[in-house]
């Protein structure tokens, strides 16, 4: 297996007017444009590509679209999270026929299962297909906290080999790094300092707007230039502060809009920004990016 590092983005999932059903060519058209800006990784189906707002039908349409388009250019993690793990395991061997490099998962949330219950679904899911496994922890949504100590339990488990971190802690960061895993920082005003703090990369969802930019800073850093990372990571830390402020998938929207690359605003019912929000997106966007 080849190891997942570098800029990782959850991409936006392009809609039609109103909604009504999933942009094709716009998300083919977005997926270029992360590629041609040079991220390491796409993800499909995250929480930025709004997945509980998807039918079925549509998550497995967008697999296979974007493994298709993406066609090697890039890797790409499929977010393949079911309450149930039948279910699970079904999205996951089709993401795998699709040609998917990994899997990213959560614990089975609403009401879910206790430790012992959640490392039962991932031994089964990592059993029945075979993927690497990016477990997903972010217990303010699924209400489960994959803690330093469970995940070590986790890692004993065939193909569970990442973990995607988004409690905006950054000793969890570094608890995670110390005890070998390969963790990817999930909080959009984190990434720099997560990457010195050794993670292996950026799961980044605010990269939708900003990719040119996020790939520079990880290329800065790997290559020890520090001060010039610094420099940029301080143009850049407002706006992905700002994100994380502000309802995050229609402010993420409304930037990546205004990049230039066109994805819609976010699925019903999920509400637009107000006027003043983003008023206060295109400021610190035309900060950001001049």
């Amino acid at each position: 297996m080849n190891e997942l590092k570098g800029i990782c983005v959850p991409i936006c999932t392009p809609f039609t007017e109103g909604g009504a059903t999933v942009d094709e060519d716009a998300l083919r058209t977005h997926i270029d444009s992360m590629i041609d800006a040079g991220v390491h990784i796409i993800c499909v189906n995250g929480g930025t590509g709004e997945f509980p707002f998807l039918s079925a039908t549509e998550k497995r349409n967008i697999i296979e679209i974007a493994s298709k388009h993406i066609a090697g250019r890039c890797k790409i993690i499929s977010h393949v999270s079911c309450v149930r793990t039948e279910d699970t395991i079904e999205a996951g061997k089709h993401a795998k026929d699709c040609g998917s490099d990994a899997l990213m998962v959560l614990p089975p949330y609403f009401e879910g299962p206790d430790v012992e219950g959640v490392i039962w679904h991932y031994n089964k899911v990592s059993e029945a297909v075979g993927l690497p496994i990016m477990a997903y922890n972010i217990p303010q949504f699924s209400d489960f906290d994959i803690t330093p100590a469970i995940f070590q339990r986790l890692q004993q488990i065939e193909h569970v080999n990442y973990i995607k971190e988004s409690t905006a802690l950054m000793l969890r960061i570094e608890d995670l790094v110390a005890q070998g895993a390969n963790v990817f920082c999930g909080c959009d005003f984190l990434m720099l300092y997560a990457l010195m703090a050794g993670a292996s990369g950026c799961f980044w969802g605010g990269a939708n707007a900003i990719p040119v930019q996020a790939v520079k800073l990880y290329n800065l850093f790997s290559e020890g230039k520090l001060s010039e990372s610094l420099d940029l990571w301080h143009k850049i830390q407002p706006l992905n502060r700002l994100f994380w402020t502000l309802p995050f998938n229609p402010a993420v929207k409304e930037a990546t809009n205004l990049s230039g690359r066109p994805v819609s605003e976010c699925r019903l019912p999920v509400q637009p920004l107000s006027t003043r929000q983003k008023e206060t997106v295109k400021d610190i966007f035309s900060k950001a990016t001049q």
